[in-house]
């Protein structure tokens, strides 16, 4: 009962923020503003939510049948899943090909119109879109049990404005990658790598124990977030909030700062091509990049491993991280039969079945543990990375972020200045772009 209680309540704020114009949310975008607004199909699933069993049960429909989107490169561990779920519950699955990014423009004319999947999946990027323009249905009756099998990160990630809304699959970061043949034990901090620089490195040659890209603030993000820093208050949804240029974001791109001097090239020589070239022929020992370089690395013969990455001034490395999840058409005919997949699906079983199969990362703590998944090296180390992530923003203000921030980076690391100085300049460009974006 007290579940019942707690859905409804949500059930009846979520109808509330539907029908009250969802333009005013800042996770919106003109694309969300313009959708059709919710119909009372979606309104009456969302107030379906509500008749949930005092035992705690949800009963699929009657007749219930479900049609799941997804990428053409995962169908068959959807497939292998939706066969599964058939079986324990006699409700049949069609599968359809949508890539992921072109789901929620897809939902937008298709969800009212009755002919869109029961349930998606997308990045959590574009989650702030859908949400605010009613088409997908918060995660009610299964949010306590998502909550807490699932990364912190990946929680905050698939949630818009204080609601739950997706069912994780799977998550994405950078991480340390270093030559097996160069490096014996990956460095527990930076000022490791600093040490293992001053018998390694030979600049003559162009011999360095790290390269990254420098001048992009992706990769870079650990400088400001891991001693304090951030981009947007509120986990990423307060533009008003900017955090790029308090003590804690100076503090740590000073240490970005000084780095320059194991590395002693512009930020512009360290491209993505150059850095592959050089952890190839091993004038390169380590590299902070993400899982899709794997293959790149894999085919070049590399014996390399991927560990987290280093500590900064004594304080666990933050990176920005990507989480793919599962979401509820909230114009499905079948809610219930829904939410019961999406838990399914996202569960420990499933998102160990879409490692094997796809070599996806879990976002479910218990897989992460799994002795099969943490006997992969790689895999596990991107894992372990992610549990310190912060999801990157996804309202509309993050695009007004790159540029003045790339700069900065590029002063700092480049021209020496001080820290403190470019950011502060950085901040007013971005606050000057967001007014233009929020008008």
């Amino acid at each position: 009962m007290k579940k019942w209680f707690v859905t409804t309540m949500i059930t009846a704020l979520f109808i509330v923020s539907a029908c009250g114009g969802g333009g005013s949310n800042n996770n919106g975008s003109s694309a969300a503003t313009n959708a059709p607004a919710a119909t009372d199909e979606a309104a009456a699933n969302n107030a379906g939510a509500s008749e949930e069993p005092a035992n705690e049960t949800i009963v699929p429909e009657e007749g219930a049948t479900l049609t799941v989107w997804d990428s053409k490169n995962e169908r068959g561990f959807v497939e292998e899943m939706a066969k599964e779920f058939t079986a324990q519950y006699n409700i049949p699955v069609k599968i359809e090909e949508v890539e992921s990014p072109d789901q929620v423009k897809k939902l937008t004319t298709d969800g009212p119109a009755g002919i869109g999947a029961d349930i998606v999946t997308f990045p959590h990027d574009n989650l702030g879109q859908a949400a605010s323009a009613g088409l997908i249905l918060p995660n009610d009756f299964f949010e306590e049990e998502t909550r807490t099998a699932n990364a912190e990160a990946a929680v905050n990630a698939v949630t818009s404005d204080g609601i739950l809304y997706g069912y994780p699959r799977s998550v994405e970061t950078y991480a340390l990658f270093y030559n097996k043949d160069l490096v014996q034990t990956p460095p527990a901090s930076f000022d490791d790598i600093v040490t293992f620089s001053k018998t390694f490195n030979d600049p003559a040659k162009n011999k360095y124990a790290l390269m990254w890209e420098m001048g992009n603030f992706y990769f870079n993000y650990i400088f400001f977030a891991s001693t304090g820093g951030y981009v947007f208050g509120e986990n990423g949804s307060n533009a008003a909030d900017i955090g790029l240029n308090n003590d804690g974001a100076v503090e740590g791109l000073k240490s970005f700062q000084s780095l320059n001097k194991i590395l002693p090239i512009k930020s512009g020589d360290a491209s993505a091509d150059i850095i592959q070239g050089k952890f190839a022929d091993k004038s390169l020992a380590m590299t902070i990049t993400g899982p899709w370089k794997v293959g790149d690395f894999k085919n070049l013969g590399i014996n390399f491993g991927v560990a987290p990455i280093p500590t900064i001034n004594g304080k666990s490395a933050v990176s920005f991280s990507g989480v793919k999840a599962w979401y509820v058409n909230s114009f499905t005919k079948y809610p219930n039969a829904s939410r019961l997949f999406a838990n399914f699906i996202s569960s420990k079983a499933g998102q160990l079945k879409d490692y094997s199969l796809t070599g996806a990362i879990p976002a479910n703590k218990e897989a992460m543990e799994d002795p099969t998944f943490k006997a992969d090296e790689i895999s596990s180390g991107f894992a372990a990375q992610f549990v310190n992530s912060q999801a990157m923003p996804s309202i509309p203000e993050m695009g007004s972020v790159w540029d003045p921030i790339g700069a900065a980076l590029a002063d700092i690391w480049n021209e020496n200045k001080d820290p403190k100085a470019a950011l502060d300049n950085a901040v007013t460009q971005i606050q000057e772009a967001a007014k233009g974006t929020t008008k």
